[in-house]
């Protein structure tokens, strides 16, 4: 896994029931690594590689976290790994093509393989995993027995569809000390027809409000700067135990320090129709940001129809229409699926009308790909040619407007620096409508608040300079400018002495 920090570490159960078990024909050709018997804890590296959501990102964090405590040695580097686990993701073709060929990539490479997440759980018996080891989503807690077994040449499986282990106090790992990837729930209440991942994380189970806030609290004791809630739809949570999500709000809001914030993940809009004014003051809370991920996939509703997505595109502008009212330049998010089979072309053009109206900052642009099992995968395809236009048409619209327009030049911000970008050269920073600065700086910012001002903008982001970080930081710029111009009068006086020297002797 890329970036490992944070560990922790804690004992660990390593018994393993016996029928999870394959003894794997072990061919001992050239080059091949055994370790047989012979295997020992921690004298193997291995590396983790995440592929979806961030549910799919915690779940590895909780892997990693699992090993080490285990005395298993972490890398970032596949090369330098004896092991890989690639935790997959089956919402899309593309990610499961990716997941094969790195299968196919460890082979050649005499790796060994665990595979983990929603495509192994739901297609357990793709040819590509025949003789792999894997380890479901409902089953995160054996992944060390997993990989004990796969490094000693056995190939085991854990796939049992029992409710997910909700245990939210398991070791952690995480890809960035300063965020805390939290799952409040697993599984969901819909029955959408082109989606995969219900059949790999089941129905609805939401974690134990008491469990949810302690390893909060628990983040935030270990540093973290920001929490993030996630789920497979986040206003599902507590419907099937007599809650709802502003009951988990109200008291996760209570538990965030001064100088921390949350954000929430994505929610379906049938399920906070009825709360959108408690969802509104969360919104406005002042650590909280005011960020919203609300899928609409289409706004024709006789795809919403096909699709079982069981609201309406007035019922998704209904709750745009009240956020945008009610929470000060809220930055919502959504997606669209361009090129759904029964998708005509005016049902297509609905969907550009609506990004036209709200010119959504954040827009997920996705054209459909069947996925194998799913009611919608025996649909006839749009032809592919049309598909790809629809697409590019969308995204081609998206890229037209910006919410960061050239007037915002000059503004000043407080932003809460969490990561570094990826030219390694730029922090990156949000302010309270979780809009994405830039900023350039010799010193470390990560974990802290910042004021800076607007210098350039661009499509995606603002570029910023630090006004002040702190007051050492201003006092130490102010020194510097000082010294530098002390320097440069005593070299200019010095200058002038030897002119006026030269021209006496002359």
């Amino acid at each position: 896994m890329e970036d490992i920090e944070d560990v922790i570490r804690i004992p660990t159960a390593t018994n393993l029931e016996r029928n999870h078990v394959i003894v794997r024909k072990r061919l001992k050709g050239d080059g091949e690594i055994f370790y047989g018997d012979s295997f020992v804890p921690g004298t193997q590296k291995i590396y983790i590689r995440t592929w979806g959501c961030t549910h799919n990102t915690s779940d590895s964090e909780q892997m990693a976290g699992l090993l080490s405590a285990a005395g298993h040695q972490l890398t970032n580097k596949r090369e330098d790994a004896s092991l890989w686990i690639l935790n997959s993701c089956t919402v899309k073709t593309p990610s499961e093509t990716q997941l094969e060929n790195m299968v196919r990539e460890a082979q050649k490479l005499n790796k060994f393989v665990v595979v983990a997440g929603c495509v192994s759980q739901a297609e357990p018996n793709l040819r590509f995993l025949e003789g792999i080891s894997i380890v479901g989503v409902k089953q995160i807690e054996c992944v060390t027995q997993a990989v004990e077994e796969t490094l000693k040449g056995n190939c085991v499986r854990f796939l049992s569809r029992r409710k997910p282990n909700s245990n939210l106090l398991l070791p952690k790992i995480r890809k960035n000390k300063f965020i805390e990837i939290l799952a409040i729930s697993s599984g969901c209440l819909n029955h959408c027809t082109y989606c995969k991942t219900k059949s790999a994380r089941g129905n609805l189970v939401s974690f134990s409000l008491d469990n949810l806030l302690e390893r909060a609290r628990n983040a935030f004791d270990d540093g973290c700067k920001e929490l993030w809630l996630t789920s497979e739809d986040l206003g599902a949570w507590g419907r099937d135990v007599d809650m709802v999500l502003p009951d988990l709000l109200d008291a996760v809001v209570e538990v965030i320090p001064e100088g921390c914030m949350l954000r929430l993940g994505m929610t379906n809009p049938p399920y906070i129709l009825d709360f959108l004014e408690e969802i509104s003051k969360i919104l406005n809370h002042p650590r909280v940001y005011s960020f919203l991920h609300i899928p609409v996939q289409s706004a024709s509703d006789a795809v919403l129809s096909d699709m079982k997505r069981e609201y309406t595109c007035a019922d998704f502008c209904r709750v745009v229409d009240y956020m945008i009212q009610n929470v000060p330049n809220i930055y919502i998010a959504t997606d669209f699926i361009c090129a759904y089979p029964t998708e005509t072309k005016n049902d297509f053009e609905e969907s550009m009308t609506l990004v036209r109206k709200y010119r959504f900052p954040s827009l997920f642009i996705n054209q459909f790909y069947p996925r194998t099992g799913t009611p919608a995968a025996s649909l006839k395809k749009i032809d592919t040619i049309e598909a790809r236009r629809r697409t590019a048409e969308m995204s081609s619209l998206f890229r037209s407007y910006s919410r960061y327009d050239k007037e915002r030049i000059g503004e000043k911000h407080r932003v809460l620096v969490c990561e570094l970008a990826t030219d390694r050269l730029h922090y990156v920073g949000h302010n309270k409508y979780y809009e994405h600065f830039l900023i350039p700086s010799k010193k470390c910012l990560l974990g802290s608040w910042v004021e800076v001002r607007i210098v350039d903008v661009s499509k995606f982001h603002m570029k910023a300079v630090l006004i002040s970080s702190d007051n050492s930081e201003w006092l130490l710029t102010i020194g510097i400018s000082i010294l530098t111009y002390n320097y440069w009068m005593t070299a200019f006086s010095t200058v002038i002495s030897i002119l006026i020297f030269w021209l006496l002797l002359l």
